[in-house]
């Protein structure tokens, strides 16, 4: 828990009876591998600052599933547009590994924020960075081709390629399994 305080406040500074106020909020919620954190229809209640695991997020089209992100350790997930509006999902949320986070509901977040100008501040930081995150990759699917997905992907997120099966990376990319493995073939 102290290495997620630590990086919120990197983030941006709170002072330390925020910082308290804050630590006493969160919540242990352990997700085994396979466990669904979000389905479909459901309403997202939740933050989710992860202390160790993966998360991906996703949604079905056409009967193709398009995954949106993957979530490690150190990060935050929401499922913001669900989060803010206190509306169904279209998005399904699962654990990909064992996963242990911290949550904060809405309401204590809105009740933190009332108390502490820092953490009003810190989550509307953390709000824009989801929205710009959001953009990037609206503009990736939109403006990259297939190959070039791949190899970003594996420039900036190689950490994650032990950790999801191809089916996953196809499903961020966009393409089916056998054109991934065509990219893939390419390259050596």
């Amino acid at each position: 828990m102290e290495e997620i305080i630590k990086s919120l406040n990197n983030l941006s500074t709170l002072d330390d009876k925020a910082r308290i106020d804050l630590k006493n909020a969160l919540h242990l919620k352990v997700f085994t591998k396979g466990s669904f954190i979000l389905k479909e229809e459901m309403i997202c209640r939740h933050f989710y600052f992860i202390q160790q695991g993966l998360i991906k997020l996703y949604s079905f089209k056409d009967d193709k599933e398009f995954v949106q992100k993957f979530f490690v350790e150190n990060m935050i997930f929401t499922e913001p547009n669900s989060y803010l509006k206190q509306r169904p999902t279209i998005y399904i949320a699962i654990a990909l590994e064992d996963t242990i986070t911290y949550t904060l509901t809405k309401n204590d977040i809105d009740n933190l924020s009332k108390k502490h100008h820092s953490i009003e501040r810190l989550f509307s930081k953390i709000y824009q960075q989801a929205m710009l995150e959001m953009m990037d990759r609206i503009s990736e699917m939109m403006e990259e081709d297939a190959s070039a997905r791949y190899h970003k992907f594996t420039r900036e997120r190689h950490y994650l390629l032990q950790r999801i099966t191809l089916g996953d990376l196809a499903g961020y990319i966009g393409i089916t399994q056998g054109s991934l493995s065509r990219i893939r073939a390419q390259k050596l």
